[in-house]
């Protein structure tokens, strides 16, 4: 497993080369590192992740209203998606209820989930208001840097 610092490094030389990513692979953990990105659009934390390749995420299946459908897509539909690698939660405890669920009106800032990356939990919010119409991951399953977490459909 490589050190934070050595993780770093990678970033930086990612960073400095104009390198459109690079994937090491290490005594049963991977690591990947986006550099396509522009500094203005980096998120707060960083996209690269040491993660068990065992860990390696499955299809997402969307747990949707009722008849566990994936919704049509619509023009006013507003999918979020997932700003990190790592374990997405619906609730702040196994014991909580979900932070959003399929059918709520939802305001922008609401938080929706947490995704947990470097033993670090990260709230992920609504940047829009309407209602959930779609969640995609499975509580504690793996996501990657870009995949649908949830749909919206935009407050008219």
């Amino acid at each position: 497993m490589l050190s934070l610092k050595e993780i770093r490094e990678l970033i930086d030389l990612v960073t400095e080369r104009g390198l459109a990513g690079l994937e090491i692979e290490r005594a049963g953990f991977r690591l990947r590192i986006d550099g396509r990105r522009n500094v203005s659009e980096m998120p707060a934390t960083m996209p690269a992740v040491a993660i068990p390749v065992a860990a390696a995420p499955q299809a997402p299946r969307p747990v949707a209203a009722e008849a566990g459908a994936t919704p049509e897509p619509e023009e006013n539909v507003h999918v979020i998606t997932s700003p990190i690698v790592g374990t997405f939660y619906r609730s702040a405890s196994p014991e909580a209820d979900p932070f959003a669920q399929v059918g709520e009106r939802i305001a922008k800032g609401k938080i929706l989930c947490i995704i947990e990356s470097m033993k670090l939990m990260n709230e992920i919010e609504s940047d829009v208001e309407g209602e959930v119409v779609a969640v995609y991951p499975r509580n504690g399953q793996p996501v990657e840097y870009g995949e649908k977490l949830f749909a919206i459909r935009l407050a008219a």
